[in-house]
This record gives C-alpha cells, sequence and structure tokens, in this order.
C-alpha cells in the first residue's frame, strides 16, 4: 500500500455532496423557515411587513384591511362628495312657501330643510346646508323666533334672511349665529326681475358663506343615522299634515326612488328645473304653538313655538313610520328622539325633512301598498 494512502475503514462509504444538493437542501431549510413565518403572520397579520400582508390577502388567508370609516356629512349621514368634510358651520337659509314663491329653488341641494308655521297659517322653510353648496337659494323672506331657537342646536351657525322685527335681530347674534341677513351682507344677495317683490330675493351658499368670514368647523350631527331600523315600526305610504288650507303638506313613499315625495295637497311641489322635493327622512315633531306678541301688517299674530320640553314625535324612513317622542330639555341641548320602546330613533342617510308640527292638528297616516 503506498505510504500516501490511507485505509477507509470498512463498512463506511464516501458520500458526494454537488453544489446543486447544497442548493436544495438549503431551499428546503428556507421553505419550513417561510412556512413557519406565514403561519405566524396569517394568526397576526397586523405584525406582518406590507408585503407579506398583500400575499396573505391575495391567496386568501386573511381578508382585506379593514380602513378607517369613510368620512359622513354630519347633518345628513351620507358618504362626504370628495371625500373630506368641508370645514364650514352650517348655513341656514329662510326660504318662503307662499304660493307665489313657488317653485322655490335649491330645497333639494339642502342637508336638512325645517318647516314652521308662520302668520296666517302659512309656512316658512329652514334650509340647511353644510356638504353641499347651492347656486340660487330662494325666495328668501324675514326670520322669526322660532329660527334662533331651533338654529342654537348647530353651534355657530350662518343665518341667512331677509330681515325681520327686532328682537328677532337682536336674538340671532344673542345665541351665537352669524348674522348675513339682506342688510348685513347686502351683496350676497340678488333680486329676479322676472319674479314679482317681495317673492324675488335670492342668494347663494357660496356668497353667504364668504359674506360671514367664519373659520369655525363643521357642526356636531343633529340626527342618529343607520341604514336600517330593527324596532317597531308600521307600513305607511302617506302622511297627511294639514298646516292650512294654504299649507296642506303630503309625503308619499316611492319605492323606486327609495325616497319620501311632498305634496301640496293633490300636486306635486316641485322646484325649479321641475324636480320634485324629495327627502330620505322626514321628522315630524309636534310642537305647543300659541299666539306672540307680535302682530303682521294684515293683524295676524306671529306664532311662538315651543321648543323645549317633549312632544310626540314621528320619524319617516324605509316606508315606514315609527311613533315615538322628542326631548329637549333647554334651549343649549339638541333634540333627541326616542320610540316608544326607549331606543333613539335613527334616520335614513340622506336629506331629512323636520316637520315642527302645532299640537292641534291631527297627523293622518295613509296605509296601503306604496307607490
Amino acid at each position: 500500500m503506498p505510504a500516501t494512502q490511507r485505509p477507509r475503514p470498512s463498512g463506511h462509504r464516501r458520500v458526494s455532496i454537488s453544489p446543486r444538493g447544497k442548493l436544495v437542501a438549503a431551499g428546503a431549510t428556507v421553505a419550513v423557515a417561510a412556512s413557519g413565518a406565514l403561519g405566524y403572520f396569517a394568526l397576526f397579520p397586523q405584525q406582518a411587513p406590507a408585503f407579506v400582508r398583500s400575499t396573505l390577502q391575495s391567496v386568501g388567508i386573511v381578508g382585506p384591511e379593514a380602513g378607517p370609516p369613510a368620512p359622513t356629512c354630519p347633518l345628513t349621514g351620507e358618504q362626504v362628495p370628495g371625500g373630506k368634510v368641508p370645514a364650514r358651520p352650517a348655513l341656514a337659509i329662510k326660504v318662503e312657501n307662499h304660493p307665489e314663491a313657488r317653485p322655490q329653488a335649491a330645497l333639494n341641494d339642502a342637508d336638512i330643510v325645517v318647516e314652521e308655521p308662520v302668520e296666517g297659517g302659512y309656512t316658512r322653510f329652514i334650509a340647511i346646508y353644510q356638504c353641499h353648496d347651492a347656486g340660487r337659494v330662494g325666495p328668501i323672506r324675514s326670520g322669526r323666533t322660532t329660527d334662533p331657537d331651533y338654529l342654537r342646536q348647530l353651534g355657530p351657525a350662518v343665518f341667512g334672511y331677509a330681515g325681520g322685527v327686532n328682537i328677532v335681530k337682536k336674538e340671532v347674534p344673542a345665541v351665537g349665529l352669524v348674522d348675513v341677513n339682506y342688510i348685513i351682507a347686502a351683496g350676497a344677495y340678488s333680486r329676479d326681475d322676472s319674479r314679482p317683490a317681495p317673492h324675488n330675493l335670492y342668494t347663494t351658499t357660496r356668497a353667504l358663506w364668504r359674506a360671514a368670514r367664519s373659520n369655525t368647523g363643521a357642526p356636531a350631527p343633529l340626527f342618529t343615522y343607520s341604514p336600517s331600523w330593527d324596532g317597531r315600526a308600521r307600513k305607511v305610504s302617506a302622511i297627511h299634515l294639514p298646516y292650512s288650507w294654504v299649507s296642506d303638506v303630503v309625503w308619499t313613499w316611492d319605492r323606486g326612488q327609495r325616497a319620501w315625495l311632498r305634496f301640496h295637497g293633490d300636486e306635486p311641489h316641485q322646484l325649479e328645473g321641475g324636480a320634485q322635493v324629495s327627502a330620505q327622512s322626514v321628522v315630524i315633531q309636534v310642537v305647543t304653538v300659541t299666539d306672540g306678541d307680535i302682530i303682521d301688517p294684515a293683524g295676524n299674530p306671529s306664532p311662538e313655538v315651543e321648543l323645549t320640553g317633549f312632544g310626540k314625535a314621528y320619524v319617516l324612513r324605509d316606508g315606514k313610520v315609527i311613533v315615538g317622542r322628542w326631548e329637549r330639555e333647554t334651549l343649549e341641548d339638541v333634540t333627541r328622539f326616542v320610540s316608544k320602546d326607549g331606543a333613539e330613533m335613527t334616520l335614513s342617510p340622506g336629506r331629512a325633512w323636520v316637520q315642527l308640527l302645532p299640537s292641534w292638528i291631527d297627523v293622518e297616516l295613509v296605509r296601503g301598498p306604496a307607490a
């Protein structure tokens, strides 16, 4: 045996490992480690790197990440157009409802519309905007004592109106509203010569927000919204609110549009351009109304609407009516709406109309198949 050759022990043989074999073995080790890591990250996806979370989602191991909830308009509960709530206060504009003022402009652009009784059996509207703009709003008329009492729920809202008696004009800034009436902000208003005076005063939302020069942010919500209502409710096809012969309000449920449509008696309440007034929810707040000390030129007393305390309430949504009550301890508070079961009544996301209905007027519910 050559001196340079060492004998091999019997029973042993040399094993040769090629470079390819080394890679296979290494790959198996990595695969086991990766499998363990994926298993861990599947249990705790929030701790995984972004590319690993993406891989886990693509193969269905974990679901898509739940991002922050989409922002909603504070006064409608709908997702915000453009994805960001405008950093501006609520804007309330007093709109007339005399037959000669019809058709009105931009009521369907408002977030909330409030209908209140005024002199002689007539009603007027407070159109409230925040998320949306309107290029022409009106006709605009004077304010009433009801307005500051209702609007103070919105914080430092901007209020556009065509003047009023001294007690109203003093109360508006006293409760923290920003007064942009047609005398203070004359440049924000214009007359439409094609309409008879005094039913021809108009404005735009941008002009009044600009005149207010307010840097206050968005208001807190007045209502709570939900996609559906699971509590007690009755199906109705229409509701009749006979304020008077000149303000005979009917709301009917339109299943195709998923909205309540407004009528003056049998006549559709149409706006400029021909669209019918509509709302996703109608809130009927039954209130005590008395004759005030202010008398109009025709000798009619101006109504005083009691907006504190409690009273009966109805919420119309989804072709149904929820019956309950409203509560507001002081004028500093926001009105609450509670069902007979004690649950907070929620509105359907979208535009809402609030009917301040005198307690002596019956609410007439019409049951039957919806349109």
